[in-house]
């Protein structure tokens, strides 16, 4: 997959797992990549995550440089973005790996644990994001890929905050999608499935080998490549399978109005989901949608 040029990526979380996998992978195809972590460990001499993935890349002939800043600190956001400028002037690729999960059961989690996964998950994607699609729009050109979870799509017991957080990230990289599309600023979201740090724990054993995080980062690549056309496209991937998810309405079904009892609203419902599946391009072409077939 040639025709990569000069091209210049920021990935958060970029010091372990699936972050590190997509730093590295596109550091291999001579993208020079700025590696964001923040030092929650470091060894004896001080050098965390990043630096370690960083020499990694310098030592296999790459060009990298370490970032170590919190993601949902604004400053970080926009110190990430004037490393890259200022080392190689140009911000073509970003890929919002960064993220926590603090699992709780929904009716036992706490202000604390809700706040700090929604800081980190959506705020630190946000931030990020923001700073790079302002240099992107100006530039006429970019790739963002935003990483959230298939929890994000169906929901996930004992991880309502990581959930929430992920559907929040969809969302947003929908929006963001259809912002930028007259500016070639494409952006997708990927739902990976990867054994991590994050992952291991809940991850079904006889699988954990094949969800090697490595064999996502083609994936990733493919999306953020300067031809690739795609965007807002929800992509689920994990070993050398791909799956593309969507979010659809079915078929308009009415009723007389006023009360409605539960069995049959029951029964519309299942009306409506199994007729034709409808999806959009954005909100308001799904209430038009609607209000077209109600006239």
């Amino acid at each position: 997959m040639g025709a990569w040029g000069e091209q210049v990526a920021i990935v958060t979380g970029g010091g372990k797992g699936l972050g590190r996998a997509f730093a590295l992978d596109l550091a291999r195809r001579g993208v020079r990549v700025l590696v964001n972590n923040r030092n929650r460990e470091v060894d004896a001499d001080g050098r965390g995550p990043a630096d370690h993935v960083v020499t990694e890349i310098v030592a296999a002939g790459g060009v990298a440089v370490a970032h170590h800043g919190a993601v949902e600190d604004p400053a970080s956001a926009d110190g990430m973005v004037e490393l890259a400028l200022g080392a190689w002037g140009r911000l073509d690729i970003l890929i919002t790996s960064a993220g926590i999960s603090r699992p709780q059961m929904f009716h036992k989690a706490t202000l604390d644990n809700f706040r700090q996964v929604l800081d980190v998950n959506v705020l630190g994607t946000v931030l990020v994001a923001s700073a790079a699609a302002r240099v992107m729009r100006g530039a006429g050109h970019g790739r963002i890929l935003m990483v959230s979870s298939i929890a994000g799509l169906f929901g996930e017991p004992t991880v309502s905050a990581y959930a929430a957080s992920k559907g929040a990230v969809i969302a947003l990289a929908k929006t963001v999608a259809v912002e930028g599309a007259a500016r070639r600023v494409y952006t997708n979201v990927l739902l990976p499935y990867a054994t991590t740090q994050m992952t291991a724990h809940g991850m079904d054993q006889r699988y954990a080998a094949l969800m090697a995080a490595d064999s996502v980062a083609p994936v990733a690549a493919a999306l953020v490549h300067p031809r690739s056309q795609i965007n807002g496209a929800t992509v689920v991937a994990g070993a050398n399978g791909v799956r593309y998810a969507e979010t659809s309405e079915g078929m308009t079904v009415t009723f007389p109005g006023g009360d409605i009892e539960p069995a049959d609203l029951a029964s519309l419902l299942k009306t409506s989901s199994e007729g034709a599946r409808n999806t959009f391009a954005e909100a308001q072409d799904a209430f038009q949608s609607l209000a077209a077939d109600l006239k």
